[in-house]
């Protein structure tokens, strides 16, 4: 698994998604275009009647941007490649026609925060705190922020883009982020179970209006992003960002 995977298995009528990378399952360009697309591609099964989006392991949900890719852009064209692959993921989470439910079972960082902002429900474990890291690199939550904002407000997702302190399980509960948190994964994974199957015995019509409806109003989410990637994909290759960037890899390597 040296540079990570995506599967997809459909079970009874519900698309199970799971991606995994190495290193806290941080996301490389090449896996953020494989999962947008498979996301796309459940979405246009018509025997598909949610998707359940999840990754690897029992740590870290996401953290993110991979930090090596990161490191390895020199070219503004190339950034801006890479951080449209998040808009590209978060976009076909809005778009697909499929209501979306991701499973959180850890800590979430930076860009893993707007997957499960973007979800349409969302379990999670007590352990899942989560944080808008960005600034620490240099860099701000521009592409993801459509997404948080939506579920956390305008006030909640400036502080929390501000200060990139994790916030509890609890918190992300109180804020809509999460509709269900669990005590443990073995917990969450018996709701999610139970939920999956219930959502497999709904009217795929209904299913697909309550995913229309409760997207309305977001259309303008695509025509700010050129303008949201450009402002990480110019900030990421400033020489601070990147001194930033291995710093934070040396302080995680001592852990």
């Amino acid at each position: 698994m040296n540079n990570g995977f995506v599967n997809q298995e459909l079970k009874n009528t519900i698309s199970e998604i799971t991606f995994g990378t190495p290193k806290s399952n941080s996301l490389p360009g090449e896996i953020l275009e494989k999962l947008a697309q498979t996301i796309l591609e459940s979405g246009k099964n018509q025997d598909v009647k949610a998707i359940l989006l999840k990754s690897e392991g029992e740590k870290a949900f996401c953290a993110g941007a991979s930090f090596d890719e990161l490191l390895e852009i020199e070219e503004l064209e190339k950034s801006k490649i890479f951080f449209g692959g998040f808009a590209k993921v978060l976009n076909a989470m809005r778009s697909c026609g499929k209501l979306v439910v991701v499973r959180v079972q850890g800590k979430t960082t930076g860009g893993g925060v707007g997957i499960a902002c973007a979800a349409d429900y969302c379990f999670a474990t007590k352990e899942s705190a989560m944080a808008l890291t960005e600034l620490n690199l240099g860099i701000g939550p521009f592409v993801i922020g459509p997404y948080v904002e939506r579920k956390v407000g305008k006030s909640a997702y400036s502080a929390m883009s501000i200060d990139a302190d994790f916030r509890s399980a609890d918190w992300c509960e109180k804020h809509d982020v999460y509709h269900s948190v669990s005590e443990n994964i073995e917990e969450m994974d018996e709701q999610i179970k139970a939920f999956m199957e219930k959502l497999s015995t709904r009217s795929s019509e209904a299913l697909s209006l309550i995913k229309k409806v409760s997207w309305e109003g977001t259309d303008h989410f695509e025509q700010l992003m050129p303008e949201r990637i450009l402002m990480s994909a110019s900030l990421i290759l400033e020489d601070s960002a990147k001194e930033n960037i291995g710093k934070i890899k040396e302080r995680l390597r001592g852990k």
